[in-house]
């Protein structure tokens, strides 16, 4: 893809940096080169959809050995739950979910141990009192076996959190892949494709490796990891934290710490790739997942078709609780249905959601602006710093998007 036909020629790029962005995105460019033109080992990618029209694609760094393409995908840890959020749309847009009526009626399973009055929503707002990870999986190995996860979840027991949002960093997933499993018998990652990739006409996203031949590459992950976690000394006592620690510190510790949780993220062929975890092994480049977000912007499918009904945006444009989150050090998630509210100076209800790490997939439905960020640095002592990029980088989005001001085609046909 010509960078010319965007504005911008190639020269007004820094040097190692690939892709397009019109003059009004300067600032942004230059941002986003200082975040990551620099990381040893480690590269990343922006990309900005207006309307679900190319608006930037920015990208530069290592992928694992070689550069990074315009083709290459990261994994986006919590960003899947997004992902994942809109196949359940796609479901109820179908007739074959509710958010109000309890997941049992779905799952007859699930009604185990005084769980028959969680509704869909209850799940998708991080409600339904089963965030705690031990609870469910004894080992990191088992936590890559969706099938068992989701069986262990539907009989399990709801902990003090229920009806409080606590955020379930894990257990989402296996919440949302079990209940679309339950109403259409298949997998979280037969659904992506026939819900959200093959509608949008998207490639690039998916659950763990791109499959064979796909178009996508990966970039391995660079930093340090996790490695802090994998110290027996820290392994005891977040594990003791986890299960005695009151209040929200107590709460974050159980539902992202498992013994061995860190040893799945190792290594060029690392265990959390195979398999599925539908809340936390997303694998998608930039432009997928900005155009998967431009799809909860009235987006259409290829067909021509609506790909939400207005019913359905509407439902997930409302800030579903504005309670404070319990996991989360009690920060104000504000809920949607499966996505968190992203606020922007100029895009006030936005939403979408990011990943450990920092990676994240945001929309503003009024602007039709939507933008995803992707990278493969995984470092603890980094990670604070990556984790908030957004912070950063969205606002010098939206200005930059308000400085190259484009016809929305929706107006085109309007007039006409």
């Amino acid at each position: 893809m010509s960078n010319d036909a965007y504005g911008q020629d190639r020269a007004a790029l820094p040097a190692g940096m690939g892709g397009f962005a019109p003059p009004g995105f300067g600032p942004l460019v230059r941002a986003f080169s200082a975040l990551i033109g620099h990381r040893t080992d480690a590269g990343g990618a922006l990309a900005i959809y207006r309307n679900g029209q190319p608006l930037a694609h920015i990208y530069t760094g290592s992928a694992g050995g070689r550069p990074w393409t315009a083709d290459t995908g990261a994994i986006v840890f919590s960003a899947t739950k997004g992902i994942a959020a809109t196949v359940i749309h796609r479901l109820a847009d179908q007739g074959l979910l509710d958010y109000d009526t309890p997941v049992a009626q779905y799952w007859p399973r699930f009604a185990a141990n005084g769980k028959g009055g969680i509704t869909v929503a209850d799940v998708l707002t991080h409600r339904s009192g089963l965030s705690s990870l031990g609870a469910v999986a004894h080992s990191a190995e088992e936590s890559l076996d969706c099938e068992l996860m989701e069986d262990r979840i539907a009989l399990a027991k709801p902990d003090h959190l229920l009806g409080t949002p606590a955020y379930h960093a894990l257990t989402y997933g296996w919440l949302v892949s079990g209940l679309a499993r339950a109403v259409t018998g298949k997998s979280m990652s037969e659904l992506i494709r026939t819900e959200v990739t093959e509608p949008l006409g998207i490639t690039g996203i998916g659950l763990g490796y791109p499959s064979v031949g796909a178009p996508a590459d990966f970039a391995r992950l660079a930093g340090a990891h996790l490695s802090v976690t994998a110290n027996p000394l820290a392994a005891a006592v977040l594990s003791k934290v986890g299960a005695w620690m009151p209040g929200a510190l107590g709460a974050a510790a159980r539902c992202l710490f498992i013994p061995g949780f860190a040893s799945i993220l190792d290594g060029d062929d690392p265990p959390v790739l195979h398999g599925e975890l539908p809340a936390g092994n997303g694998v998608a480049t930039a432009p997928a997942l900005a155009q998967m977000y431009a799809g909860l912007a009235d987006g259409v499918t290829v067909d021509g078709q609506p790909f939400l009904s207005e019913r359905t945006h509407a439902k997930i444009r409302r800030v579903q609780t504005y309670r404070l989150d319990h996991s989360l050090f009690y920060f104000p998630m504000m809920w949607h249905l499966g996505y968190h509210s992203m606020p922007m100076p100029g895009a006030r209800n936005a939403f979408g959601h990011i990943g450990l790490g920092g990676s994240f997939g945001w929309v503003d439905p009024a602007s039709g602006l939507s933008v995803a960020f992707v990278h493969n640095r995984l470092d603890q002592l980094s990670l604070p710093y990556d984790q908030f990029a957004l912070s950063w980088l969205l606002p010098l989005v939206v200005s930059g998007a308000r400085a190259c001001r484009t016809p929305d085609p929706r107006e085109d046909q309007a007039a006409a």
